[in-house]
C-alpha cells in the first residue's frame, strides 16, 4: 500500500497495539506521536520512543489513514475465483519488520475453499513462521484469518499453524530472495 515511510503521526486516539518482536499487546494513548515505519498491506509498522510496534489495518483511522476496503468478488463467483481472491489478499499480509508478504515468505502451505450448502465457503488456511518462536506469530496468524474473513462468501476461516517441513529459504519466491539478498 503506502511501502517504506518516515511519515510522522501523532494518534488522533487510543489505539491497540502488538510490540515487536515480542508479539505483546497494549494500547498506546491518544497523542502519541512518533514515526510510521512501514504501511503495506493495509497494517503499519510505527516507531515510538524506540520500540517498534504493529497497528492493525482496522486501526488505520487512528494514524489518519484509511482502512483498506474488503475486496470484491465477481457476479457467480466460483470456488477457484474465491481462491484467487484469497490468495490475493494473503499477499496483503506483511511481517512487520520486513517488507515482504506471507505468500511470497513461502509461509503458506495450504489453502483449500469448501462451498457450503447456503451458497457461503469454508476456507482452511495452513501457514507457517520462519521460527517456531516467533514473537509475531499469532499477530500474522490473526492478519491471514482477518483478511480472508472479510472475502464476500467466505463464512468461515480456519487458519492453522504447523511446523511440517519446517520453514527454509528455499520456500521464499524467487523475488522475495532477491529483495532480501538471498538469491
Amino acid at each position: 500500500m503506502f511501502g517504506h515511510t518516515n511519515e510522522q503521526f501523532s494518534l488522533a486516539r487510543d489505539v491497540s497495539a502488538v510490540i515487536i518482536p515480542d508479539g505483546q499487546p497494549l494500547t498506546l494513548r491518544e497523542g502519541t506521536t512518533g514515526f510510521i515505519t512501514q504501511a503495506l498491506g493495509g497494517s503499519f509498522t510505527i516507531y515510538v520512543e524506540g520500540n517498534l510496534f504493529h497497528i492493525a489495518g482496522a486501526d488505520a483511522d487512528a494514524l489518519g489513514k484509511e482502512p483498506v476496503p474488503a475486496p470484491a468478488i465477481p457476479e457467480n463467483a466460483t470456488d477457484q475465483d474465491i481462491e484467487a481472491i484469497i490468495w490475493d489478499q494473503l499477499r496483503t499480509c506483511y511481517d512487520p519488520e520486513i517488507p515482504i508478504n506471507i505468500v511470497d515468505l513461502g509461509l503458506i502451505y495450504r489453502c483449500d475453499v469448501t462451498s457450503l450448502a447456503d451458497g457461503q465457503r469454508s476456507v482452511d488456511i495452513d501457514m507457517t513462521l520462519t521460527a517456531p518462536g516467533c514473537g509475531m506469530g499469532p499477530i500474522l496468524l490473526q492478519d491471514a484469518q482477518e483478511k480472508v474473513a472479510v472475502i464476500p462468501t467466505v463464512a468461515d476461516v480456519k487458519v492453522e499453524l504447523v511446523f511440517d517441513p519446517p520453514w527454509n529459504q528455499s520456500m521464499m519466491s524467487d523475488e522475495a530472495r532477491l529483495q532480501t539478498g538471498m538469491m
